[in-house]
């Protein structure tokens, strides 16, 4: 049986650094889902549709049809194909991390992506992280991780992430947004920021890249499989 690992949390929790790392040590396949969802927020952008425009977002998403596509040469492993074209660094302007909330709540984008995800995970090993991947994407995942942090290291580790790519933004405007996309991210109607019953819950504030990886390989290695 392939190994499916979910790994769910907040912005800026640590979750695609440590999805990505530990996809390594285990020999896994990652998936940070949120490209898919920032692809239709490419998408829209580039045609001048406003992300808060649900039937038109809803209609794009079918034409433009977002799908990974495994590439070992990228620092991921992996692009999207969007619109027929594959995108990277694209994925990760500020106009679209200010525009994916708006199109991560919309129903219709959701459905359509998390059936796309589920089809990526096929019966490969897996490691994903999003925000509803143990509650909604694998829900019979072998392992699933909550990451937790305060707002203040979130914003922290976002301000890093931000100036190593060259955004410059002030602590008190980052500090808003993400309050804002951790506000719209629990109270959307679909599939909305929870932890799954059966995840473990693990608070990296106070920890490492490095810690939170050895505590999860730990974990996966350590821990019996049916």
């Amino acid at each position: 049986m392939p190994l499916q690992i979910a790994i769910d949390g907040p912005v800026a929790s640590g979750k695609s650094t440590v999805a990505r790392e530990l996809a390594l040590r285990l020999g896994c396949t990652f998936l940070d889902t949120g490209a898919l969802y920032r692809a239709v927020a490419v998408a829209a952008l580039q045609r001048g549709i406003a992300p808060e425009d649900e039937r038109t977002v809803a209609s794009l998403v079918k034409s433009a049809d977002p799908k990974v596509v495994i590439d070992p040469k990228t620092p991921l492993g992996y692009k999207i194909r969007v619109d027929g074209r594959l995108i990277g660094d694209e994925l990760f302007a500020p106009a679209v991390s200010h525009a994916v909330s708006a199109i991560a709540a919309n129903a219709a984008v959701r459905k359509h992506l998390i059936a796309a995800q589920r089809d990526f995970a096929g019966a490969r090993d897996v490691i994903m992280a999003g925000r509803d991947i143990g509650s909604v994407v694998l829900p019979n995942a072998d392992f699933k991780f909550f990451l937790t942090a305060t707002v203040e290291a979130r914003v922290d580790r976002r301000l890093r992430e931000l100036h190593d790519m060259g955004v410059a933004i002030d602590r008190e405007t980052l500090m808003r947004e993400i309050q804002t996309r951790d506000e719209r991210d629990r109270t959307r109607k679909v599939s909305p920021l929870v932890m799954a019953p059966d995840a473990v819950a693990i608070d990296t504030s106070a920890m490492t890249i490095a810690q939170v990886v050895d505590l999860l390989e730990h974990k996966v290695r350590e821990a019996p499989r049916a």
